[in-house]
């Protein structure tokens, strides 16, 4: 850990500049990043990155090694037309450790818009919280990481390590920007990613699997039921099939450590459904878009296996007759991942936690998906996922909190004086 001299000129940087952070955080906010759609975003981005002094690569992640990855969700829209940006600073003594901040510019659907205080893209800050889609996920923390980096140069300091500030598209889906990154050469010491969380560290997270089940029946006349086959009928099958593979899933948690002590740490979503053509024909059709979580040590062919298995058995034995369910990959194909306790990044980060917050720092277990699976999984690399305390992240009226916006920054610009380490150009 460096001088309090040195970090109290780190944090004043900060102060000084949160202002501007709040600004760039608000006009991200402003720009509808959605999946395909995040282009005018990560142009904001690159040229915060190009004031910032960095190298610039901004490139398509569609690549063949990309495609062959094992960790490689498959998907659904064009990835010709959908750019990473990565800023790399060079010191001219390379004598330090190398960093990744990695955050994500892709955010989700936003719902009906009614059903929000404002407009969703109206970056309200209000009560000591900003509003706004993304706000919290994860664009509170993309901006921190660039504005962190910044305080270090303003504070008057040179980082002596190689630093790479990441924007990947793709997380809240396959988790294949991130990926992308790493196979572009990216790699690092330690990474951190600033995604809204708590204030704290995550320990693990569950792997995630996405996947479309088709139903097919056999239309006819509402008058002529007993001749047809009802689709959707049977689509109810396959749910009721794979809430039982859920349950069962959720009765192994003594069996990983990390999540014994969570009530429901597997969660299966049916986030989509739709079926039939016509309300007096007998739905030939139905498919159910599904998200499943998997726990860390738990490979994406062996849950996948189990999926298949379970849902081919309610095809043969359900209540109603046989029917055909075709299953089709559409997304996360991921694996969860642990971060063992001990390494030198999370000891460093305990002591920049304690100096901007006046408190320890604590971690936790999550059921939701993160990109530190990338790093940890297939880079061997420690990865810490910490950020702002944030409300109604993927819900309505997302929000994040200003003051601790404020102070992960100043964790984080901590951290990266410290892992990279500094000359003092004041001197």
């Amino acid at each position: 850990m460096i001088s309090k001299e040195f970090a109290d000129r780190i944090a004043a940087a900060v102060d000084e500049q949160f202002e501007r952070q709040l600004e760039r955080t608000v006009e991200l906010v402003a720009l509808p990043s959605l999946r395909a759609d995040e282009e005018p975003a990560q142009d904001l981005v690159e040229r915060e990155m190009r004031e910032l002094g960095l190298d610039i690569d901004r490139w398509t992640i569609d690549s063949p090694e990309l495609r062959a990855h094992p960790g490689f969700g498959p998907s659904t829209v064009d990835y010709t037309k959908m750019t990473n940006v990565v800023g790399t600073y060079a010191p001219v003594k390379n004598v330090g450790k190398s960093l990744v901040l990695n955050g994500h510019i892709d955010v989700v659907p936003e719902g009906p818009h009614e059903q929000w205080s404002r407009s969703p893209w109206d970056a309200e800050i209000r009560d000591g919280w900003m509003y706004g889609r993304g706000a919290g996920d994860m664009k509170a923390g993309l901006i921190a990481n660039l504005f962190a980096f910044d305080a270090v140069k303003r504070a008057g300091f040179e980082l002596t390590g190689r630093v790479h500030l990441q924007s990947v598209v793709e997380e809240e889906c396959t988790g294949n920007g991130s990926l992308a990154a790493l196979l572009r050469g990216y790699t690092s010491d330690a990474v951190i990613i600033s995604e809204p969380e708590e204030d704290a560290l995550v320990r693990a997270n569950v792997g995630v699997l996405w996947f479309t089940v088709r139903v097919t029946g056999r239309p006819t006349h509402p008058r002529e039921m007993a001749n047809g086959f009802n689709a959707i009928d049977a689509a109810y099958e396959v749910m009721r099939a794979l809430r039982t593979l859920e349950t069962e899933w959720n009765s192994r948690k003594s069996q990983h450590r990390y999540f014994e002590d969570l009530d429901h740490p597997i969660n299966f979503n049916f986030g989509g459904i739709q079926g039939g053509d016509w309300p007096s024909s007998v739905p030939a059709w139905c498919e159910l878009r599904v998200r499943v979580a998997t726990y860390p040590g738990t490979t994406a062919d062996e849950a996948w296996a189990e999926i298949v298995r379970c849902v081919e058995g309610a095809a043969r034995s359900g209540s109603s007759p046989a029917f055909e369910a075709q299953l089709t990959p559409d997304g996360f194909y991921a694996e969860g991942y642990v971060l063992e306790p001990g390494s030198d990044a999370e000891r460093l980060l305990e002591e920049t936690h304690r100096a901007a917050f006046s408190s320890e720092l604590t971690s936790f277990t999550t059921p939701g998906y993160l990109d530190g699976r990338v790093f940890v999984n297939y880079g061997n690399t420690p990865t810490l996922v910490y950020g702002p305390v944030s409300e109604a992240i993927h819900g309505f009226d997302e929000r994040v909190s200003i003051e601790s916006i404020r102070k992960c920054t100043k964790s984080m610009a901590l951290f990266l004086a410290s892992w990279c380490g500094v000359k003092d150009t004041r001197a």
